[in-house]
């Protein structure tokens, strides 16, 4: 009946029953369940060109289209980038530091240009809030803090987790916006006993520190928003896994030709 329908031979469907699939039907299949593990180990967070990347890295050279067409087949799509919300809070009665990046975010060695920012994330018991410092290099996370409130000792146990992991020498730059975290005596300070240059956005430009917005653009983006976070503790391990775990070590970075911030570091690469 169903040839019938079909307006098919019965010879012709059952010959079409035995014959072995194309070479290239076969390489697809294969294909498809290298890119499905891929895909579940970055927890459902790569797209095609990520994920291209991670099958180059494995020496199997694919069209990044045919991993785009393999996808959608499956249903596999990554975590794609929405607009960013700033929430920091400028202060206008300080004395801010001078721009010195003017949006130049490219350094050609660790330990030369750092760069800070705050977020917030949302839990059934109430925002928690944090604080990163990133090394402009590599773009790794050298330095975090996460509490329930976003006073100046947020900022300064993240600058503080960074010094003593990279003990960097005198005339290293950070760079951050305008908030009050950052223009406070204490953070200032600090900055001073550690001979660290700093350096502040123009009020209300995000691009200026573009770089650190970008990073929690992709927290959101490929973690956070996924989850409903019952408590903040919960928010807190989440966070832990995505920075040191995920992000500083696995993650393939696009700017960092598709290598991890720890890799990139590790292999001493020059971008052009």
């Amino acid at each position: 009946m169903m040839c019938h329908v079909l307006d098919v031979s019965r010879s012709g469907y059952y010959a079409w029953l035995s014959r072995p699939l194309c070479k290239t039907k076969q390489e697809n299949i294969k294909l498809t369940e290298k890119i499905s593990t891929i895909f579940e180990q970055s927890r459902g967070v790569y797209g095609a060109p990520r994920i291209k990347a991670s099958l180059d890295s494995e020496g199997h050279s694919y069209g990044k289209n045919r991993v785009a067409r393999l996808m959608r087949i499956e249903r596999l799509k990554g975590r794609p980038k929405r607009v960013w919300r700033r929430t920091a809070q400028s202060n206008p009665y300080g004395d801010p530091a001078p721009n010195l990046l003017h949006q130049n975010f490219v350094s050609k060695a660790v330990n030369q240009v750092w760069s800070s920012d705050i977020t917030y994330i949302q839990t059934k018991q109430g925002f928690v809030y944090l604080a990163v410092v990133m090394d402009l290099y590599s773009r790794k996370i050298i330095g975090w803090s996460m509490d329930n409130n976003m006073g100046r000792h947020i900022a300064m146990n993240a600058l503080g987790m960074a010094v003593a992991a990279r003990n960097p020498s005198n005339g290293l730059i950070i760079h951050s916006d305008r908030g009050a975290q950052y223009i406070s005596d204490d953070y200032q300070q600090l900055l001073k006993e550690n001979g660290i240059l700093c350096s502040m956005s123009a009020r209300g430009n995000c691009y200026d520190n573009a770089v650190v917005e970008s990073f929690f653009g992709s927290l959101k983006r490929e973690r956070i928003r996924r989850y409903n976070y019952r408590t903040r503790q919960e928010a807190q391990i989440d966070v832990f896994d995505y920075i040191e775990c995920f992000y500083n070590k696995r993650r393939l970075h696009s700017y960092l030709k598709y290598k991890s911030p720890s890799d990139f570091e590790a292999e001493g690469n020059i971008l052009n």
